[in-house]
Parts: C-alpha cells; structure tokens; sequence
C-alpha cells in the first residue's frame, strides 16, 4: 500500500515503466467551479480549467498511464459526456488523441440529475476499457452486461469534502475480472474508493491525490478498512 500526495505528473514521471497490473481512476471531469446535483448547486473542488486546457492535461495523464501499465495491462476510466455552452463534449475527443486502444466502453446509472428541460436528463457516467494490446482479455466471472443500474454500481455519499465517490462496487467488480492482477493505481485518489477495493480484495495499491485534504480522508479511510482487516480473528 503506498499513498502518495502529489501531482500525477509528476509523480508518474517516478514510476517504472510497465511496472503496474491495472488502473482505475476518475479525474476531476471540468464542470466549472458551481455544478449542481438534481437541484443543489455546489462547490465542491476548484473544476474550472480552460477546456483545451484539461483535454491536454488528460491527455499528458493518460500518456504516463500508458507508460507506467504493464503491455498486457488495462485501464479502466471513469469520466462523462458533458454538456458545456449547449453542446456535449465526449471523453472520446480526447481518449483517441493517446496511445490507448479501446476495448470496451460501459455505461453506468449514476443518478446524478440534471434537471433542464432543455434536454433529455443526462443520468449516466462511462467507463473506458483502455488496453496497450488489443489481445488484452478480463475475465467476466461476474456474467455482466456492458451497463449497470444504479441498484448495482450506487455512489456513495461522503462527509464534507466529496459530495459522493464512485461506487465501491465499480473497483471490487472489475478487479475481480482480473485475477492476476497484483499492483493496481489510482492517480486521480480522491477518498480512496480504489483503496479500499484493493484492500477488501488483498492487492496491491499505489494512490496518488494532490489536494491534501482529499489525500487525508483517502488516508484515514484505508486504513480503517485495514483496522477493519485487523480485527477479524
């Protein structure tokens, strides 16, 4: 288990090339600085950077993950479609400027509305399957589809800081469609959801989380699933 407060730059520019199994993350996704949630507006993070501006920096972060995955590895990247000065703005417009091949994308109900009638209320997230080979394979021992309900895959609601965190379930499922992966990383830590999987399900860990308050309850909530692994006898 190693957690790391830093920026992703350059802390991946540390790292071994080919030295991790798998990664799941999800960077901030550039709402602006007062997005809402159903009927709350919120902010919850500084999410406002010039839209070139994140694409390239998503870009340059994707690169070193690129770098840093082992050939047979995956990445598994949770972001959106987001609507910004009436258009949609796909991950795709930057996921196809990288070196990664796309093997899969899925679909989950994330719940978060957005109530304008101006539009067909957006409900979803996606997560891309992203692969160095296209002979990559996982391992679908949870006989599931390419979408998951809000039943399956639910955010989880977090003091403070995160107004939610992707779904534990998200990282405990995918993870077990890859049983030989041992070193798994999360750039983008947050409050740690990947953390906590990797520890419920006895792998290795590398986070990284630049906002020191974020690093700390990411911090104090692995270690409270270890206190958790502690005490069973």
């Amino acid at each position: 288990m190693k957690l790391i407060c830093g920026d992703i730059l350059e802390e991946l520019k540390k790292m071994e090339d080919g030295s991790v199994d798998l990664i799941i993350t999800s960077p901030p996704y550039n709402l602006g600085n007062n997005h809402h949630t159903g009927n709350n507006r919120h902010k919850a993070y500084e999410d406002n950077m010039p839209e070139q501006e994140y694409q390239n920096w998503q870009i340059q972060s994707l690169m070193h993950c690129f770098r840093v995955l082992k050939s047979t590895g995956s990445m598994f990247y949770n972001h959106k479609n987001r609507i910004k000065d009436g258009l949609q703005i796909s991950p795709y417009e930057w996921i196809c400027k990288t070196s990664f091949i796309i093997k899969q994308e899925l679909v989950w109900e994330n719940g978060s509305q957005n109530f304008d009638k101006i539009r067909f209320y957006p409900m979803t997230e996606r997560v891309y399957w992203l692969a160095k080979n296209r002979e990559t394979k996982l391992n679908n021992i949870i006989s599931h589809k390419d979408y998951f309900s809000k039943s399956e895959w639910s955010p989880v609601k977090t003091a403070g800081l995160h107004k939610r965190a992707f779904p534990l379930q998200m990282p405990l499922d995918i993870i077990s469609c890859f049983p030989t992966a041992n070193i798994i990383l999360d750039p983008f830590m947050g409050s740690g959801t990947v953390g906590i999987a990797c520890k419920q399900l006895k792998k290795e860990f590398i986070g990284i989380e630049i906002n020191k308050a974020y690093f700390e309850l990411a911090e104090r909530s692995i270690n409270e699933e270890t206190d958790k692994d502690n005490s069973i006898v």
